[in-house]
């Protein structure tokens, strides 16, 4: 199934079980989808091969149930291979345009940028949508650039795709984030941090409608 034309970004939900504590993986995600969670992307970094593979499998299950994305962070080799719906890179990943060219025109390609033109490249090369920050601190990436909500909106202003606001976006400020205009936050903490996920989630989306967007 492709997504591309339909994707809703709201609330992209990038998986950390290190974010957990312990907590089974595939029903805290489960319970972020019943909340209002959008998109899954799948981002483990410290896991074999095998392991993510047997993840994406089990997530890939899970979102087809519920009818949203997969979105695979980096590994192009595991998102065909499950037949997830589209792929996440880095500006330290595969290049876009080869990606895009491996995927091919029918899965979706997003790709991190934290400027006017690293946006531009990336969709020239094939990007259904691009994620933008960090846009506050966050503790679940080290490797992140800082990018200000005027940025943002400048940003926003000039593409052509969806933009996705990345980087310590919380229930506190994402309220001041929809403001510049974008089409959907990725969160970890906000959502799979809290004590009760599907709460956070649902309490996300409601500010996020309270704003407009949808």
């Amino acid at each position: 199934m492709s997504f591309n034309s339909k994707v809703n970004y709201a609330l992209y939900l990038v998986s950390d079980r290190a974010v957990l504590k312990g907590r089974d993986f595939t029903s805290s995600l489960e319970e972020a989808i019943k909340g209002g969670v959008s998109v899954i992307q799948l981002r483990e970094k410290d896991t074999s091969s095998l392991e993510f593979y047997e993840l994406a499998v089990k997530v890939k299950e899970l979102t087809n149930k519920y009818n949203i994305p997969l979105i695979i962070n980096d590994r192009l080799d595991i998102a065909l291979e499950v037949d997830a719906d589209g792929l996440h890179v880095g500006q330290g990943d595969l290049p876009a345009h080869i990606a895009r060219g491996i995927l091919g025109k029918d899965k979706i390609l997003g790709v991190s940028t934290a400027t006017l033109e690293e946006a531009q490249l990336a969709i020239d090369a094939g990007a259904d949508y691009i994620g933008v920050g960090a846009l506050f601190p966050t503790d679940t990436k080290s490797d992140t650039r800082s990018v200000t909500l005027q940025q943002l909106k400048h940003i926003k202003k000039n593409v052509t795709v969806p933009v996705v606001g990345i980087g310590g976006i919380n229930e506190a400020n994402i309220k001041s984030v929809f403001e510049t205009g974008i089409d959907g936050v990725a969160v970890v903490s906000a959502i799979l941090g809290k004590p009760d996920i599907m709460a956070a989630s649902s309490a996300l989306l409601s500010l996020i409608k309270s704003g407009g967007v949808f």
